[in-house]
């Protein structure tokens, strides 16, 4: 690849808004197409950001410029798109999650390889400076070996204020798969692969009712757990716990830590690309009942913030590079195989082997990774 790399977006629902912003902003990428099942809302996004050609999936495939399509559809179709672009001769940046089983996710991955092209999978929060700022302090031993992490989000849920909530409470969503990609994704990032996990979920309303928008008032069913209770334990010896819920009437996302050897390490959410990095040391010796307030010491965050997309723009640097992009097909496969083994353990399976693994570690972002400035 040489000069801006030429994108095409399939999907111009409410995602592809920060999508757009970003990517049209990357001197290293050009949008050229925008497409949709409803052919008004291609264009109306395509002219609010300047893309010169809008129109249906038939059309970004066939588009002799478009090098890389990002895949912003809804997750049962994933895979059916990401397999097309792969057939067409093009790299693919996917939203998550990969798809909603592991065949056809692997076959994917496989095919992909054959043709050698690329699969790069959401999210990419985990190239911002806050995550990245982190995984630096950890792999620098700010907090010794990590033994073990917790991982928290509660929320009542995305019926009050998303206008179209149904395929977030579908198969291949609730809060394990829609939000748990963010926090098993970092984990990964920073601990290696999961070896076995065990759950246990619960759906307490099988129905929802849509709060905002033109169907407000509308409701549907639910046909996942909306409360998950999460234990992975990893190859390399470490375990993680975590909850995700739709159930909750108190809101709080977001906690993310990781707790080691010499201290804890207090990770920025993992759904933003920045945010507070905070280490606790250990209090030492106590010689009576009094405990002190650990303080927080403040972890600088370094790096140029933005927000999606960002894995788009490392992928597209890194094949011109010939190097690993960070958030790979093979992460997003291995994070949706460790919630599908969680699902099936939360439905009586107990602990599930998890089949994949990964073929090396997670790439860090350099500090000095600029989005905006020209390399290609």
């Amino acid at each position: 690849m040489s000069g801006p790399v030429g994108v095409g977006i399939i999907g111009a629902g409410v995602i592809s808004d920060t999508y757009l912003s970003n990517l049209t902003a990357f001197p290293d990428v050009e949008v050229l197409i925008v497409a949709d099942l409803d052919p008004e809302r291609a264009r109306s996004r395509a002219e609010q950001y300047g893309v010169p050609a809008w129109g249906t999936t038939d059309d970004v495939l066939a588009h002799p410029d478009v090098q890389l399509v990002v895949n912003l559809t809804v997750p049962a179709v994933h895979v059916e798109v990401s397999s097309a672009a792969i057939d067409a001769g093009k790299h693919v940046w996917t939203e998550k999650p990969l798809g909603l089983d592991r065949e056809s996710t692997a076959q994917l991955l496989r095919d992909a390889e054959a043709a050698g092209l690329r699969i790069g999978s959401a999210p990419d929060t985990l190239l911002g400076p806050g995550f990245q700022s982190a995984k630096r302090a950890i792999l620098e031993g700010a907090i010794g070996e990590p033994l073990f992490a917790q991982a928290s989000f509660q929320t009542q849920g995305p019926d009050l204020w998303h206008p179209g909530p149904q395929f977030l409470f579908a198969r291949g969503a609730g809060p394990l798969l829609d939000m748990g990609p963010y926090y098993v994704s970092a984990l990964v990032s920073l601990l290696g692969p999961v070896d076995r996990v065990a759950a246990v979920g619960t759906r307490p309303r099988r129905q929802r009712r849509i709060h905002t928008g033109p169907a407000a008032g509308d409701v549907f069913d639910v046909e996942v757990a909306t409360t998950v209770q999460l234990i992975a334990a990893f190859e390399g010896g470490q375990q993680a716990q975590g909850q995700f819920s739709f159930d909750s009437a108190l809101e709080r996302a977001g906690v993310l830590e990781i707790h080691g050897t010499e201290g804890t390490l207090l990770l920025p959410d993992p759904n933003h690309f920045e945010g507070e990095i905070a280490r606790i040391e250990p209090l030492g010796v106590l010689l009576d009942d009094d405990r002190p307030e650990q303080p927080r010491i403040a972890v600088p965050q370094e790096g140029v913030v933005v927000g999606r997309g960002l894995g788009v723009l490392d992928m597209v640097r890194a094949i011109a590079e010939e190097r690993p992009h960070v958030a790979t097909g093979e992460l997003g496969h291995h994070v949706l195989d460790v919630l599908l083994s969680a699902e099936e353990s939360a439905a009586g399976a107990g602990f599930v082997p998890v089949r994949s693994s990964l073929s090396g570690p997670v790439p860090a972002v350099p500090r000095d990774f600029d989005p905006f400035a020209r390399t290609l």
